[in-house]
């Protein structure tokens, strides 16, 4: 996948372009549904099939206070999502206080100054300063510049519009099932593997502390998982999210004990799918019996994977 940070990247490319452009956060089903007319457009007539996103989320920059805590994905795990749907060019555009500032007409003569066959939103995308553009703005645009415009309706499910705030709100709830559904495939969480107090090696079930910065995490306590490594191999585990209390933690984060596994995953990117909850994270009166506990956490979670 080609990646281009820049409007003025794009026009060196010398390719025609179809372009899906949004935020994207999850990259849900009514966001493929949007990014499958940009594919399909350059697997018809030619050129990339392309998407232009923002980073970070355009809200934590307009209105902080009412942005979201936590993401569905970062954006590199949004990469690896969209190169999976056929995406070859990715356009991360760095949202800050200048680009909140441009006139959306200004932003689409910049955007037209590269080769642009093909434009993809949601019908009711907005963008620009003060959100003044629009489906019907770009309507006009397309008609002055003949590219074909693309408006894709919401994507329903269970009688309401697929949206990410549903999605996250699906996951904080526990409800993975709901949330797989509106994504279109397993909800997963990446990170990267950094050093943490290296106490699960002393009782004999070492972890992988994922850093996962700001991604939306399910409830927290113990659940069996599957983890990709960074060789796309596949392993089963158990995971702890929380702040460890038996061991005077202060700080949620997501810990991971992958079955079976010896190797060196510092400084790797781990992918996790949350497969059975099993319990509530707990308070134990000792490391012995947090080591018990763990030992039968494990063998539930053999079980489990048995079947998987």
């Amino acid at each position: 996948m080609l990646i281009r940070k820049k409007l003025e990247d794009l026009q060196a490319l010398g390719v025609p372009l179809h372009l899906a452009l949004g935020v994207f956060d999850g990259v849900h089903l009514g966001h493929q549904a949007v990014i499958a007319r940009a594919v399909d457009a350059a697997s018809r007539d030619g050129g990339l099939a392309g998407v232009l996103t923002f980073d970070p989320h355009p809200i934590r920059v307009i209105a902080p206070a009412k942005a979201p805590s936590a993401l569905l994905e970062t954006l590199e795990h949004k990469a690896q999502v969209m190169n999976h749907l056929g995406v070859q060019l990715l356009i991360p555009l760095h949202f800050d206080q200048e680009l909140a500032a441009m006139e959306a007409a200004e932003f689409i003569a910049k955007l037209l100054t590269a080769n642009v066959r093909t434009i993809a939103v949601g019908e009711d995308w907005r963008f620009g300063h003060h959100r003044s553009g629009d489906v019907t703005m770009l309507q006009n645009e397309s008609a002055i510049h003949g590219f074909r415009l693309e408006a894709v309706p919401p994507v329903m499910h269970e009688g309401e519009r697929i949206s990410s705030t549903r999605i996250r709100q699906a996951i904080r709830d526990g409800n993975l099932v709901s949330a797989e559904q509106m994504l279109g495939r397993p909800f997963t969480v990446t990170g990267n593997v950094v050093e943490g107090k290296k106490l699960g090696r002393t009782i004999g079930f070492p972890t992988a502390n994922l850093r996962t910065v700001d991604a939306q995490l399910p409830p927290s306590g113990v659940w069996v998982v599957r983890a990709r490594l960074p060789d796309g191999s596949h392993v089963g585990g158990v995971a702890n999210i929380g702040v460890c209390p038996t061991v005077g933690g202060t700080t949620r984060s997501l810990e991971v004990h992958l079955l079976d596994f010896q190797g060196d995953l510092y400084g790797k990117n781990l992918e996790i799918q949350f497969l059975n909850y099993l319990r509530p994270e707990a308070k134990f009166p000792s490391i012995e019996a947090l080591r018990v506990q763990i030992q039968l956490d494990t063998n539930t979670a053999r079980e489990i994977l048995k079947g998987k």
